[in-house]
């Protein structure tokens, strides 16, 4: 009996281009980018090229507005703490929708056992959020506020630029998880006013290993994985070239 997969809202599977592209990579040209060599230089081209991708994917303004991450959730994790412990000293208020992901969440949840103020936007029957709920809830001590682009339960398209304005005319940052968006919905960051993005590999025919955040120039983050530095010092990790695999996924 064959079998229809049906949860690619959840997963995708990988699309066989990207294996293809992906081979090389795990065998002959598997060198650390980190590394001066001519195999590890192969790979920081092909890192730096998928970086350049997706930039442009997303309207950013340059490739270096671009993260890699392990997944989404680290993506979101360094995104939530990131900017709220990095700008403490402007606010300890923090606001996200009561239908994020629990990768946005849990972070905030962590956030507010260590003295921040957690507030949850509501959504109506169809989950789009109160604006005017939003509204009363933002205030000058409010750091970062947390809305996802689309719901992958619902599907539901959040007016990203009306909550944009708002948030900026009240607050300072707007994160955005758009894993469920990608590829979907246009995006454009600088469009959108969005100061960091989250995206998924997995969830656009790549890998399970590989997440990306957006970062808009200017924005301020502390780092929650210390080590060697890589990716601008926010996000060490010991080897990045399984990252090249998100380049196929746009």
């Amino acid at each position: 009996m064959s079998r229809i997969y049906l949860d690619h809202a959840s997963s995708m599977p990988v699309d066989e281009r990207v294996f293809e592209f992906a081979k090389p990579y795990l065998t002959a040209s598997h060198g650390n980018p980190s590394s001066l060599h001519s195999v590890g230089l192969e790979a920081k081209r092909a890192v730096e090229e998928s970086r350049r991708k997706i930039a442009e994917f997303i309207h950013a303004e340059n490739e270096s507005t671009i993260i890699f991450t392990s997944n989404a959730s680290e993506a979101n994790n360094l995104a939530i703490k990131g900017a709220a412990l990095r700008n403490i000293t402007q606010g300890k208020a923090v606001v996200a929708s009561a239908i994020e992901h629990m990768s946005v969440l849990n972070p905030m949840k962590e956030l507010q056992k260590n003295g921040f103020s957690l507030t949850y936007l509501p959504v109506d029957s169809t989950g789009v959020i109160d604006l005017k709920k939003l509204d009363t809830m933002l205030t000058k001590n409010t750091t970062l506020t947390s809305v996802m682009y689309a719901n992958n339960e619902i599907g539901t398209i959040e007016p990203i630029q009306e909550i944009s304005k708002r948030v900026h005319e009240k607050a300072m940052y707007l994160h955005v998880d758009a894993v469920a968006a990608a590829g979907r919905v246009p995006i454009d960051v600088q469009k959108d006013g969005i100061d960091l993005l989250t995206r998924s590999s997995n969830d656009l025919y790549g890998p399970s290993v590989a997440g990306v955040l957006y970062i808009k120039p200017g924005v301020k983050l502390q780092s929650v994985l210390l080590g060697g530095g890589q990716e601008r010092g926010l996000r060490s990790q010991r080897h990045l070239s399984r990252r090249m695999f998100y380049s196929q996924s746009d």
